[in-house]
């Protein structure tokens, strides 16, 4: 179904059963849990699919080390077995990645092989491999790339890798393909309401065209992430903030930084925060910061405190020290964390939990959570619109859900393997028209024939959707991906039917919005 064809949906005057307000991870999994049990389902976006927090994750689909460390382990065993669930669902998009942790004191040695080992027995069946202790040899095989001096072994545990904004898009399409009518730039510019002051819609526009609409449904669920409070306030305009949202800074380098297929682990850094440094589409992506930030934007910027962070701590560990000239691309995301009651109240030690809040005008608010839980925060969710008699019940269907794309055993070699099922479909338009195979940029992958995928069967709209979330390369080489955007622009007008003033334009904006993710 193309874009035309789900906005006629939402024209028709259809009568919903549930409304989402959001289209990253939380609200894309509302709406695929919703349309398998057979509510008819609407979704609206005001960007694109996971344009904001959701596409700039860790790459991690992991149970959480250091929630563990605070004590919180029911998240823990439940992010753990739904790190599970999750690598069985989408295959194509998520591997079992090893993690070394290098211990310079033989307590740490000590410490991360005790506490890992109860990580595993969290994760119960569903574990992805047992974590154990490795001499000093075995650390340096396993990380070629690190400082030797003073290193006293190494811990090596299994958690989750996956690409997020790829697994939104599949998570959309898989609910619409269930039957939901799932909107990117569609933004909601106000809440309709009964005669008994309960929520019962929204009015939403088209961010394309101008036109705006209502919708009426039994339920309206506002899963916006960094902006509840927005929506909250539409519904009552003193409503108290839910959120303070808290900025994570991911940086991308060359592999030379860090040889191998092993993941770096640093538990331990100077202010207390933990660092990852994780191979990913042939690049490694080292973060994150948490800092607290006052109001929430679609593109935050990094701060140079959180890069200068990033790259000392990153140098203490690898032999080649990396510099702000080494970085590829930079990328900042904004957690959903609940207000701190106290005044300087540090982020790292605020739940990552998820919490569901029903208004008194009806409306369902969830926020908190983290990727990993997307799906059981989508159950959560739905049977407490159950339980409070807002939808008739039906039992939630997706734990053994396979998600667009499912391939059992995805060839990783290639480097095209995250489209699974699709890489046929790609193929098949090369097929048809042999020009489509020529790259957009010599040294990447990416052809024009994605280009064309990604506009006739992705939703994608923008020359940033393309370059930045159906494809990463705005996220693993912000200069390659402005190297690419006049071709990717080109494609895109050619198959709207956009005229040159669109293509210059969003050359213009393109432009931009790629400044903002890099140092040089």
């Amino acid at each position: 179904m193309n874009r035309l064809q789900l906005i006629q949906n939402l024209a028709d005057g259809t009568q919903w059963d549930v409304i989402i307000i959001g289209g990253g991870a939380t609200g894309l999994g509302i709406a695929m849990d919703a349309a398998t049990r057979g509510y008819k389902t609407l979704l609206v976006e005001q960007a694109d699919y996971a344009k904001g927090t959701s596409s700039k994750a860790t790459k991690l689909v992991h149970g959480g080390v250091r929630y563990m460390a605070q004590g919180d382990l029911g998240l823990v065993r439940e992010a753990c077995h739904e790190r599970g669930l999750l690598l069985k669902n989408a295959p194509h998009l998520t591997k079992n990645e090893t993690f070394v942790i290098p211990n310079y004191s033989w307590f740490n040695n000590v410490k991360y092989t005790i506490g890992l080992k109860f990580y595993d027995l969290l994760a119960g069946k569903l574990s992805l491999g047992a974590s154990k202790y490795i001499n000093k040899k075995k650390t340096i095989e396993a990380l070629p790339s690190i400082k030797q001096e003073g290193l006293k072994g190494g811990v090596v545990y299994h958690d989750g890798q996956f690409d997020d904004s790829r697994l939104a898009l599949n998570i959309a399409q898989t609910a619409i393909e269930n039957g939901a009518t799932v909107l990117n730039y569609m933004k909601v510019e106000g809440l309709l309401k009964d005669a008994k002051k309960k929520v019962n819609g929204v009015k939403v526009k088209d961010i394309e065209t101008g036109n705006s609409y209502e919708a009426i449904g039994k339920i309206v669920i506002n899963a916006t992430g960094v902006y509840v409070d927005n929506i909250l306030k539409m519904d009552k305009p003193e409503a108290p903030h839910l959120v303070r949202p808290s900025q994570g800074v991911h940086i991308t380098l060359d592999r030379s930084f860090m040889i191998g297929e092993n993941a770096l682990m640093i538990p331990e850094t100077d202010d207390g925060r933990v660092l990852f440094a994780v191979p990913w589409h042939n690049k490694l992506i080292v973060g994150t910061t948490d800092t607290l930030v006052d109001h929430a934007e679609l593109e935050p910027r990094a701060l140079d405190t959180e890069i200068e962070f990033i790259l000392s701590t990153a140098g203490k560990y690898f032999v080649k020290k990396p510099l702000r000239s080494d970085v590829l691309a930079v990328f900042a995301g904004l957690r959903p964390l609940a207000a701190p009651k106290a005044e300087g109240a540090k982020t790292k030690e605020i739940s990552r939990s998820h919490k569901i809040i029903v208004s008194d005008s009806g409306m369902i608010t969830i926020t908190g959570g983290k990727w990993t839980t997307f799906r059981r925060m989508a159950q959560d969710t739905l049977d407490k619109a159950i339980e409070k008699n807002f939808l008739p019940a039906k039992k939630c269907v997706t734990e053994e859900l396979h998600i667009h794309g499912y391939v059992p055993e995805p060839n990783r070699a290639d480097p095209l393997h995250f489209y699974g099922a699709d890489i046929a479909g790609v193929q098949k338009l090369i097929n048809e028209n042999p020009a489509l195979l020529e790259r957009l940029v010599p040294e990447y992958p990416y052809t024009k024939a994605m280009v064309v995928w990604a506009v006739r069967n992705e939703y994608a709209r923008r020359v940033e959707d393309v370059l930045g979330r159906r494809f990463r390369l705005l996220f693993l080489d912000v200069h390659a991906a402005v190297a690419a955007a006049p071709a990717v622009a080109e494609i895109i007008a050619e198959e709207l039917k956009l005229d040159q003033a669109w293509v210059a334009q969003e050359l213009q904006d393109f432009s931009k919005l790629a400044k903002t993710y890099t140092l040089v």
